[in-house]
Formats: structure tokens, C-alpha cells, sequence
């Protein structure tokens, strides 16, 4: 007897519907084709004690397990409750009539419980696009698959359970995530805020600006300065994501799967912050079955990279393309996947190796030829497509001391809202264009007018600090978020002075 049941495949963040044939006949022997990977081979055993655990039998026949499309590699272990469903309606011991209705994905344990699995999210978004009514998964991914409107979902934590669901013996009520309430009841909240921070009413001027924009940021100070104390709280005055964001969000960690068995939709922005022992494949993505790095779980919030000349230089030139394409695209020999990964960058580093240059109290016991070796650890490309540059100095003790009230996170993101507001009208007939950091060189041309009095401002910084292209079209754009926040349609000198004044590492002679 033929049945087919259905599963699914991620591939990137999406997903592609599996069809799965179980053909029970005369024989002894089990076969599993469709090109699968070494864990669904392996699947028989454990459906077959699964089987066994549950109360029924593994069918004494030759059994071929057919997956198709043939020419998808089949990876994972989400396959063994659908090769189950269908080895038990093919032997005749489960009605077959719905098995067929239903996307299914677990794995199966050897006592028949069922084990969540990667990528839930994708497989119930394609469940819907190919018009399924439900989706039968396990208990702990529940929720992360309820976030999909029009799909009933059902939890299940054992085989038994299914089996009743389709001989009628059981009746489950679908799982419900109201996505809206979801999504509103954590969007603002944080347990940092910039009020925190006593004093570096620069350093926090900078991160507006680069949140106003999705600018990317290094901020560069001695030790104990409060780089990372500042770039921790760079979330809270990012804007909050919106429904969109959050779904493409879910769904990369969901692919990872980094979503535990209470997690439905990810309403904050991520804030991912790896060692500098990280590899380029952990950091970009890859692997032998690919999965999503660190720059993709970053994806719509902020990559926070502590001591960046500590990390390898391979791992950081493998952002160069990432940074300016928002996506990686991962080419192996069986596959070729592509993750989005539009995120902001914020790095820290010390200014020399014992840290005090330019310390205004402590000396540097470090030579002008040692500083400039140590900040050459960080390529002049990857410093080009880093829009900011600020100098950190220590908050002295009457700062810290203060029993003045510092800004609070939320005013400063009502100004970053109001500036956003500004760029979603400027760019609201161009797709996938949603900030000035996004802008191509032929948008700066368009957009970023600037009159001959800051003609001539940005000829000197150019010829002074000897930038380059990239470093021009990053201070236009810089500059047009400055405007923006001040509410000018038109960039004015100052807005470009200042946008000029965050190129610090440009200086030839910043080292001495």
C-alpha cells in the first residue's frame, strides 16, 4: 500500500514542502532514497522502537521510504514523525485518510517522544503558502509555529498522541499565540537604559546619530572609559522593530534554533556580542549542513564587537561583503543558501596595546611605531565601511559622582523614532531601502546635496586625511542623518563638520 505524507526542508530561511512516500509490500528489506543525509537514514531504528513503545508494530515487510523532490538534500532529524505517520497508514494500523492533510516534523525518541527540531517557522510559513490546514510538530515548538496566522497547530509530546489524533481517539485544541499582543508586550522594554551612564554626553550624541541612521560605529578609549557600558545600550534607542522585522527576525533564530519551548515571536532587537576566539564560519555562517552566523542572528539590531583588533584579521574581512550587501550568501558543493544579515556594527578597541594613549592621566608606555602597528590590525577597507569614529576618554570623578539624572533612553529614541519617520517618507517607493546607512552611491548623489560652502569644508577634509570614495559617501550620508535629526531638510555646514569630525582613524598621524 502507497501513502504520502508530508514534511518540510529549510534551506536558508525558507522552506520547501517534502513529499514523502511509504510503500509497504512483499519483502524484508527497509530503503530510504530521495537523497537523504546520514541522521534520516538512521531514522528507521528509531521509529521502529518508537513504533514498538507506542503499542503497535514495525511492519515485518520490505519498506520504501520515498522523499521528494529527489534533488533536495534531506537533512536532519524532523523527518521521523512523517516516515512514522506513513509507515503505520501504509501497514493499514492508522486510517489513512488525513495523514496526507497535515505538514508533520519531530523526532522521534526511542520510547516514542517527540524532540523539537530546527525551523519550525519557515516550514508553518510554506505549510500556509501551500495551502495545508495544519501543522502536527512538537510540543516545544508549538508557539514558535503558532505565530503563523490561519494554520492550526497542534503541540504533540508523543507518538501515541498523534496516532489518537488521526484514529479519532484523541482530540486536541490547537495552540493559539495572539501575535499582535505578542509582539506589543516586551517591544519596549529593557533592563538597560543610557541614564546609567553619568557624563560622555559625546559618546551618546554619536550613538544617536548612528541609530537615527543604522550607522555603524567604533568607539575607541582606554580601558574602564565605558565603551562597552555605552554600546550595550545602543538597543534601547533603536526604533522598535516592527511586525515585519520581527518575523524575518524569528525566523533566522528560529533556522538556528534559538527559540526554547516558551519563545514565540522576538519582539527585541538582537543583540549578539561573540568572543574575539570566534571563526570566520561562526561569525558569517556556513558549516557542513549551513546554518546562520553571528552577523545573521544579528540581523535587524546590533553586532557588538569588543576589542576588535584582538579578533583574527580573516574573521574580520569576511564582513567586508556582508556590511555592504545586508546579506551572505554561504556556496558549498551540494548547496548554495543565502542569509539577510542588515545589521548595525558597533566595535570597541584600546587605542594602543597597554591602552593609555591619549589617557589624560595616565602615559602610554607604548612607542608611536607599536600604536600604529596595533591599529593596523584593523584593514583600511573594513575601517571605510565603518561610518563613525569616536574617541572615548574617562568620565572624571565629578561626572561620576553627580547627583544629576542623566537622559533617559526613551527621549532619546523619540528623537531617533522622529528622524526614522523622516527616512521611511524619503525612501517609501524604494524597496528594501529603509535608512540613510542603506543608501547606494548613486541615492548619496541624489539625496545628499550639499551647497559650496560644505563643497569646499569636504574638499579639505579629503585632501587632508586623504580619504577615500567610501569614506566621502559614508560622511554624506552621516551628515544627512544629522540633518535629519535636526528636523533640516537641507545639510548645512555644520551638519557636515561634524559628520567629518567622526573620521578619527582617517588622521594619518592620529597614532603620533
Amino acid at each position: 500500500m502507497l501513502i504520502k505524507t508530508y514534511g518540510s526542508a529549510v534551506s536558508g530561511v525558507n522552506a520547501v514542502t517534502i513529499t514523502i512516500e511509504v510503500s509497504v509490500g512483499s519483502g524484508n528489506k527497509y530503503h530510504i532514497v530521495g537523497l537523504p543525509d546520514n541522521a534520516v537514514k538512521e531514522s528507521l531504528k528509531r521509529i521502529e522502537s518508537a513504533i514498538q513503545s507506542s503499542g503497535f508494530k514495525m511492519p515485518r515487510q520490505k519498506i520504501v521510504v520515498n522523499l521528494s523532490p529527489a534533488d533536495i538534500r534531506k537533512e536532519g532529524t524532523a523527518y521521523d514523525l512523517p516516515i512514522a505517520i506513513g509507515i503505520l497508514a501504509a501497514s493499514g494500523q492508522i486510517p489513512s485518510e488525513k495523514v496526507s492533510d497535515y505538514v508533520l516534523a519531530g523526532e522521534l525518541s526511542l520510547d516514542g517522544g517527540i524532540q523539537p527540531v530546527k525551523g519550525v517557522l519557515p516550514m508553518a510559513i510554506q505549510a500556509v503558502r501551500d495551502n495545508f490546514p495544519g501543522f502536527i510538530l512538537p510540543l516545544d515548538n508549538s508557539r514558535e509555529a503558532a505565530v503563523v496566522d490561519s494554520l492550526l497547530v497542534y503541540g504533540m509530546s508523543k507518538l501515541f498522541e498523534v496516532i489518537g489524533f488521526f484514529t479519532g481517539k484523541e482530540i486536541f485544541t490547537p495552540v493559539v499565540v495572539n501575535t499582535r499582543e505578542e509582539f506589543l508586550k516586551n517591544v519596549s522594554w529593557y533592563d538597560q537604559d543610557f541614564a546609567d551612564v553619568n557624563g560622555q554626553e559625546s559618546i551618546k550624541r554619536a550613538l544617536e546619530i548612528a541609530a537615527a541612521g543604522g550607522h555603524n560605529v567604533i568607539l575607541i578609549g582606554p580601558p574602564g572609559a565605558g565603551k562597552t557600558m555605552l554600546a550595550k545600550r545602543l538597543p534601547t534607542i533603536l526604533p522598535p522593530l516592527s511586525i515585519q522585522e520581527a518575523l524575518e527576525t524569528t525566523k533566522i533564530h528560529s533556522v538556528a534554533g534559538r527559540i526554547g519551548a516558551a519563545g514565540s515571536l522576538i519582539t527585541e532587537r538582537p543583540f549578539r556580542n561573540p568572543h574575539h576566539s570566534i571563526s570566520p564560519i561562526a561569525l558569517v555562517g556556513g558549516g557542513v549542513n549551513p546554518q546562520p552566523g553571528e552577523i545573521s542572528l544579528a540581523h535587524n539590531g546590533v553586532l557588538f564587537l569588543d576589542e576588535l583588533p584582538e579578533f583574527n584579521r580573516s574573521v574580520l574581512e569576511v564582513m567586508r561583503q556582508p556590511l555592504e550587501d545586508r546579506k551572505v550568501a554561504i556556496a558549498r558543493a551540494r548547496q548554495s543558501v543565502e542569509y539577510p544579515s542588515s545589521f548595525m556594527l558597533i566595535a570597541s578597541m584600546n587605542p594602543c596595546p597597554c591602552g593609555f594613549y591619549n589617557h589624560p592621566d595616565k602615559e602610554c608606555s607604548c612607542s608611536p611605531t607599536i600604536v600604529q602597528k596595533y591599529l593596523s590590525k584593523i584593514s583600511g577597507p573594513l575601517l571605510d565601511r565603518i561610518d563613525l569614529h569616536v574617541e572615548v576618554t574617562p568620565v572624571n570623578f565629578n561626572e561620576l559622582t553627580t547627583a544629576q539624572v542623566a537622559e533617559k533612553s526613551s527621549a532619546i529614541r523619540q528623537r531617533v523614532i522622529a528622524a526614522r519617520a523622516i527616512q521611511d517618507k524619503r525612501f517609501e517607493k524604494d524597496k528594501e531601502l529603509y535608512y540613510n546607512a542603506q543608501m547606494s552611491p548613486n541615492k548619496v548623489r541624489k539625496i545628499c546635496m550639499i551647497n559650496d560652502e560644505g563643497r569646499v569644508l569636504i574638499k579639505q577634509a579629503m585632501e587632508k586625511l586623504n580619504l577615500s570614495a567610501r569614506a566621502y559617501d559614508r560622511i554624506l550620508k552621516v551628515s544627512r542623518t544629522i540633518a535629519d535629526l535636526a528636523g533640516s531638510k537641507t545639510i548645512e555646514t555644520e551638519h557636515l563638520a561634524e559628520a567629518i569630525h567622526y573620521r578619527s582613524l582617517d588622521r594619518d598621524n592620529w597614532a603620533g
